[in-house]
């Protein structure tokens, strides 16, 4: 009797101190209707108003099938949303977090993993929607800037750097072809070019880029920074940076805040060439009259940095349910053609076509691409994202040495 009431006791103990986020995400129909009612807050990036409109179709649809009501929580940087989980962790809030869901890759998701942040274990692969994603072809959506993703995270879209320029303005012959032609050009044409102030998402990978194409040995930027020579590594990007400075945008004394605040200074004619990480922006830029149609995209032929961005729950989300019925849909075929149309967004699928039926390929099929969207044989080669210990020293050094008021 004593042996059952001890056995009772410790079983109830346990109970009470598994985290509430075992799911079994399996059994989907009861995930389901656990998810009804729920209510997700997803911390996105709230700076596009063509994304923003997505994530308020995808809110409509999810509210009449699923009874989820998703709330964007609009963040100027993933790393907000990161900086919530961390606080409500220090606190020992392991319950009834304030964040269901987050767009996430690369330095974010490395922090999130370190810190045993996130939801486990892996979830991802175990979505229903998984069945159609490119894993054979897209080695990314496994690998998160050289992290393993282990299915801590869902692929939500494609990434490939790209340029863009107004060809009435601008004379195609002139364009660069890599980094070191984009300095020449740079040189030629004064006050032309800039790039947002890091760690601004964009302005981070355009440093990237600029790393990558300048190392003597690329593979050194797949390991930690700790294990290579810092200074000697990044030597030839702060050697370019040097000269490449006080050739831009206001002299290099001030930067684009973002994205949005670049792409107006290219349609305001103060910018020459700009970049977005969507071969299909521009497209989507011209089909929401925020540039002029003559806008045209071009790339390095020698490779642009390419990656995977996703969707994440953290260890202690609310509606952590509500939150996996999300990443299901966001993977969709539905939601993914839609997100890849220039209209709406202009994102790249992370879908195979060849999996899907008739009907849902037809989805694909139908997309205008748009007049300014390269095609695959067009984009170039993929330079693979480095381990995401650089960017965090990178951009401390960037900073000391470019950053507004040095």
């Amino acid at each position: 009797m004593k042996t059952a009431l001890v056995t009772a006791l410790v079983f109830l103990f346990l109970a009470a101190a598994a985290p509430a986020q075992d799911i079994d995400v399996k059994a989907w129909d009861a995930v389901v209707e656990k998810a009804r009612g729920e209510t997700v807050y997803f911390n996105a990036w709230g700076g596009s108003e063509s994304i923003n409109a997505y994530l308020e179709w995808a809110g409509e649809e999810l509210r009449e099938r699923y009874g989820v009501k998703l709330v964007h929580v609009k963040v100027d940087d993933t790393a907000n949303a990161v900086t919530k989980v961390v606080a409500e962790k220090a606190a020992g809030k392991d319950e009834g977090g304030t964040v269901d869901l987050i767009w996430i890759n690369g330095e974010n998701f490395a922090s999130m993993k370190r810190q045993d942040l996130l939801m486990s274990p892996g979830w991802a692969e175990d979505l229903p929607n998984w069945q159609y994603v490119d894993v054979e072809n897209k080695p990314t959506i496994r690998t998160d800037f050289t992290i393993p993703v282990e299915g801590l995270e869902s692929p939500w879209g494609m990434a490939k750097l790209v340029f863009f320029y107004d060809s009435a303005r601008t004379d195609a012959a002139s364009l660069p072809e890599n980094a070191d032609e984009l300095l020449e050009w740079a040189e030629a044409n004064p006050g032309r070019f800039s790039y947002p102030q890091p760690p601004d998402f964009m302005g981070s990978s355009f440093l990237k880029q600029i790393l990558a194409e300048k190392a003597e040995d690329q593979a050194v930027l797949q390991r930690p920074a700790e294990e290579a020579d810092f200074e000697a590594v990044t030597e030839p990007l702060f050697a370019y940076l040097d000269k490449l400075n006080p050739l831009m945008w206001r002299g290099g004394k001030a930067f684009p805040q973002n994205y949005p605040a670049m792409k107006q200074l290219l349609a305001d004619s103060e910018l020459d060439i700009i970049f977005a990480f969507n071969p299909s922006e521009a497209s989507s830029a011209i089909a929401n009259q925020e540039l002029p149609d003559t806008v045209r995209s071009f790339t390095f032929p020698g490779g642009t940095l390419a990656n995977t961005h996703f969707v994440t729950v953290p260890y202690n989300a609310t509606a952590r349910a509500g939150a996996l019925v999300t990443a299901n849909f966001l993977l969709s075929p539905e939601a993914q053609a839609r997100k890849q149309d220039p209209k709406y967004w202009g994102d790249p699928t992370v879908l195979a076509l060849s999996k899907l039926d008739d009907k849902d390929r037809a989805l694909f099929e139908a997309i205008n691409l748009g007049v300014a969207t390269l095609g695959p044989d067009e984009l170039g080669p993929a330079i693979d994202e480095p381990h995401p210990s650089w960017m965090e020293r990178i951009e401390e050094e960037w900073k000391r040495r470019y950053g507004v008021g040095n």
